[in-house]
């Protein structure tokens, strides 16, 4: 006898028309429940596997992507086939415009808690698994916010290792090379260093240069621009590991007089003037309401006519900010406390600072590529991972990885980097005249005067 007291309902026949009535439709991929029944289309490219009942709980006390994300991340839910498929089609069925948190209707609810009794999951809530966090304080104080970066970052430099790959580099890598398969890219360290060099040419770095990285991470841009462009680099990290990893690492290659790596929040610096700031994905942290304050702090600085590169994901315009209570996978998980804004709010809070904004590109499709090629390192070295974190860890970057590069692939969210410069007394940029030369390339050819008869 099954948990309703019936011999012949299975979670299947209890379950599928509470789904269809609120879809409206068949289930677009397939699910199957503890007792073997199922429901949806049979040669569906992914199943969800409702491997333990008490998934349903979470659910019934979080019908949103938390209870969602409790339930995989516990295992209580699981998947079987193509995860970034079966994701695409679960965020369209629980965000049905975008937003973030949207809940079913009342009537939904009522026919879940029918549903609910009938399997016998009905009980008090589950508690959290212990990875899950929520914050208390005043957001964004420099303590919360050292708490905000350990909870993500301190998770251990072997996990990271393992994620990221020999370069160690956790932000959107630069895809240079032409012509390759989307689903097989080259060398994810390549990319990663291409990145860095990016960045460097449009800073404009020369051998003496004093540069200030700006959540420099474990150090990769601080590596890169020491051993190539022969200059002078503070890296700042609030994260303990990863400054000492990223120490060792600058003795490794011999490049520790040059690279001074520093525990230090960045309202903390006040040894400026730098010649140039690298932030690499770092200001999704800061907050939208500490906004101008980052940008005025680092045009203090740094010197006329030194230029910032900032490195930042970015919110859709028509996508309203998270609050302080935010119901996210990504707030309560991933990056507690972290806001992103709009590529329009970040150039005129660095305009208002008093900066000139020079350049602003775009490498949306980029990080779709990064993300595809961190999710892989992550399959591929699985039961290393989870013995260097935890199972629950494990799924949490799983989950977050695929979701995040559906966003990007989806123009949901963005990331940009801005090129922008600290004017001199009278104005002067220092920059050269065109973004060819800015870049490193040769100067374009002139333009060739138009016929006369094409006047």
């Amino acid at each position: 006898m099954d948990d309703a007291g019936s011999a012949s309902r299975t979670a299947a026949d209890v379950v599928r028309p509470v789904l269809e009535g609120a879809l409206g439709a068949e289930l677009p991929f397939r699910v199957r429940f503890w007792d073997g029944s199922a429901i949806g289309p049979e040669q569906a490219p992914a199943t969800l596997v409702v491997a333990k009942r008490r998934a349903l709980r979470r659910l019934l006390w979080a019908p949103d992507e938390i209870g969602l994300a409790r339930a995989y991340v516990t295992g209580d839910l699981d998947v079987e086939g193509d995860l970034t498929t079966l994701l695409d089609r679960i965020l369209q069925l629980i965000r049905p415009e975008g937003m973030v948190g949207g809940r079913p209707s009342l009537r939904t609810l009522a026919a879940l808690g029918r549903a609910a009794l009938r399997l016998g999951v009905v009980g008090p809530p589950l508690r959290p698994p212990k990875e899950e966090i929520r914050l208390r304080g005043r957001r964004h104080t420099r303590r919360r916010d050292a708490r905000a970066i350990a909870h993500h970052y301190d998770v251990g430099n072997e996990f990271y290792r393992l994620v990221l790959g020999d370069s160690m580099t956790y932000s959107c890598a630069y895809w240079a090379e032409a012509g390759f398969d989307i689903t097989d890219p080259p060398d994810l360290s390549a990319a990663q260093f291409a990145k860095c060099d990016l960045v460097a040419r449009k800073l404009g770095l020369t051998p003496g240069m004093r540069v200030l990285d700006v959540g420099c991470g474990w150090g990769t841009f601080a590596l890169h621009a020491a051993r190539q462009y022969g200059v002078r680099v503070v890296g700042i990290t609030l994260s303990a590991p990863q400054a000492e990893y990223a120490r060792r690492r600058m003795s490794d290659a011999g490049v520790e007089e040059l690279v001074e790596i520093r525990v230090q929040d960045y309202r903390e610096v006040d040894d400026g003037p730098y010649d140039a700031i690298a932030s690499i994905g770092m200001a999704e942290h800061v907050g939208s309401a500490k906004l101008a304050e980052y940008a005025a702090d680092l045009y203090a600085q740094l010197r006329p006519e030194g230029r910032l590169l900032n490195h930042a994901i970015s919110l859709r315009p028509d996508d309203p900010q998270q609050g302080p209570e935010s119901s996210s996978f990504i707030d309560r998980y991933v990056f507690p406390d972290g806001e992103l804004v709009p590529i329009a709010r970040m150039v005129a809070t660095l305009e208002d600072a008093g900066f000139e904004v020079r350049d602003v590109e775009s490498l949306r499709e980029h990080y779709a590529l990064t993300l595809r090629a961190w999710a892989t390192n992550l399959d591929r070295n699985w039961d290393a991972a989870v013995a260097a974190a935890t199972p629950v860890r494990a799924r949490v970057w799983r989950l977050y990885m695929t979701a995040a590069a559906l966003g990007f692939q989806a123009n949901d969210i963005g990331v940009n980097q801005v090129l922008a410069i600290r004017p001199g007394p009278r104005g002067q940029s220092g920059m050269p005249l065109t973004r060819a030369r800015l870049l490193g390339f040769e100067a374009p050819p002139a333009a060739v005067r138009p016929a006369d008869d094409a006047r």
